[in-house]
């Protein structure tokens, strides 16, 4: 998500000292082909972006973000093995 930030601000890639093994865009497509397998819904984005941005997953412990931790558990989930099969998780 920093580096999706960082480029809508207008950040490129070019001059960058991070190494990375994986662009932002590869997450981006697994998500989308989910999209479009009706694996996840736009409630799923809808999480993942709000809590992605804050760099932390929401905490079922509180009322507030029990929901949104359930969502963002099956995202997680769904988008998991597409990620393993890329080679950017483990």
């Amino acid at each position: 998500m920093a580096a999706l930030a960082a480029r809508r601000s207008g950040a490129s890639r070019q001059g960058t000292k991070i190494a990375r093994s994986f662009d932002p865009d590869d997450v981006v497509r697994c998500l989308d082909q989910l999209y479009r397998h009706r694996r996840i819904d736009v409630s799923h984005a809808r999480i993942l972006r709000i809590w992605g941005e804050r760099q932390t997953p929401p905490d079922r412990r509180y009322e507030g973000e029990a929901a949104d931790h359930r969502i963002w558990t099956e995202a997680i989930a769904r988008l998991t093995a597409p990620l393993r099969a890329k080679g950017i998780v483990r």
